[in-house]
């Protein structure tokens, strides 16, 4: 007989992987928080909060908070492009790089003619080349600054050097260079005389000069086929609320939680995945992407939905009349300067008035922020702890908000 142990607890051999598994999580919150719960406002003070949720590497999600003027020195130390300089990068207008064989002279002045005449920028040999300019270096120019590389293929093209060597560099730059796209163009040749590298690619055909090149133009601009999206059902469209972060369909299924949790615990309430479907108006693969998406507050158990403890204080300043992270502040507040204040959580609810709902919302949050320690056992219900145990960050989120 053996028995494994692991901090000083006694490990079933069966949730072996299980244990290890949430131990090298408890390991990366913890990491992330002293790599960047450190930083710290040089005039302010305030500190970052980071805010962590889910058991296992898969639902572990990592949430940092702060004053916008924190967040960017945080981007900054980080090494994280600064939002203005996202803002001010500029949206390169389409500027197609038309390569082609000699012989296909008419057909690519058509094509050359037509875009340009729909507002598109094109590169083609015969405007571009000029007595003694370097060919290399002018088709080098041409490429490299395309936002389309447009080539036409045809029997004779896919023989010529040249226009292989434009394929090989038109490939280069639309791999390396994200603004840049790679668009075959079939003209007398089949698919499947194509070399294996362009017929792995959307090609459209064109057959004569005149045709109606429509479809081209709209795909360099990246018109969509798709048709115009129809309202939401109006159970998901009255759960949308602003800055959320969540899609219409994750906050139907946090609303439901939210509403009908009774203290706001872990699997308070439970539902099967197709009951929510139904109460929330949604299809069942809707339902299912959503419950994805909220990975980390929910977790799914034989067809059933567990929602986790810490999807209150995320979403219940939407729902309820109550901000928890307010709450928990007041709380924090009162712990630090009152050293008489209670560390049982029933005395804490008559003294504030709330009922345990409210307040295990507020204690959730703390937990999240590592401030108190995590002391939640079996029996404690309708509470989520019975006690109060402060930790240093709980002294920082009091001074990073001061």
């Amino acid at each position: 007989m053996f028995e494994i142990k692991m901090n000083g607890r006694k490990i079933n051999p069966k949730d072996l992987a299980k244990e290890l598994e949430k131990a090298v999580v408890n390991q990366a919150k913890q990491a992330i928080k002293e790599k960047v719960g450190t930083i710290r406002h040089p005039e302010t003070g305030e500190f970052i909060n980071v805010v962590s949720s889910g058991n296992t590497l898969k639902d572990m999600k990592v949430k940092v908070e702060g004053s916008p003027e924190l967040i960017e020195l945080a981007k900054e130390r980080l090494g994280i492009l600064k939002s203005e300089e996202l803002m001010n990068t500029e949206v390169k207008k389409p500027n197609v790089f038309l390569s082609y064989a000699s012989e296909d002279l008419e057909l690519a002045k058509y094509l050359a003619e037509t875009l340009m005449s729909k507002g598109i920028d094109v590169w083609w040999a015969e405007w571009e080349m000029k007595s003694g300019d370097s060919i290399r270096q002018k088709i080098d120019s041409g490429i490299s600054g395309c936002t389309h590389f447009l080539v036409l293929l045809t029997p004779t093209s896919i023989t010529k050097p040249w226009v292989n060597q434009e394929i090989d560099a038109g490939f280069f730059v639309t791999l390396t260079a994200k603004q840049c796209k790679f668009i075959p163009l079939r003209s007398g040749i089949a698919v499947a005389a194509l070399p294996p590298l362009l017929g792995a690619r959307v090609a459209s055909e064109i057959v004569e000069v005149g045709q109606d090149m429509s479809q081209l133009v709209n795909d360099i601009y990246d018109i969509t086929k798709k048709p115009a999206i129809g309202p939401e059902p109006e159970i998901v469209k009255n759960s949308v609320v602003t800055n959320t972060g969540y899609s219409p369909a994750a906050n139907a299924v946090a609303k439901y939680f939210v509403e009908n949790s009774e203290h706001g615990l872990f699997a308070d309430p439970q539902i099967s995945v197709e009951d929510l479907a139904k109460v929330t108006g949604m299809t069942l693969e809707d339902t299912e992407d959503a419950l994805y998406e909220l990975s980390g507050y929910v977790r799914e158990s034989i067809r059933h939905v567990l929602v986790e403890s810490s999807i209150f204080p995320k979403f219940d300043g939407y729902w309820k009349p109550w901000k928890p992270k307010e709450d928990a502040m007041q709380l924090a507040v009162a712990i630090l300067n009152d050293k008489n204040f209670p560390t049982n959580l029933q005395k804490i609810s008559e003294l504030y008035s709330w009922p345990p709902r409210r307040l295990n919302s507020a204690i959730s949050y703390l937990f999240s922020i590592d401030a108190i320690a995590d002391n939640r056992v079996i029996g404690c219900a309708p509470y989520i702890t019975q006690w109060i145990q402060p930790k240093d960050g709980l002294r920082r989120f009091v001074k990073s908000r001061s």
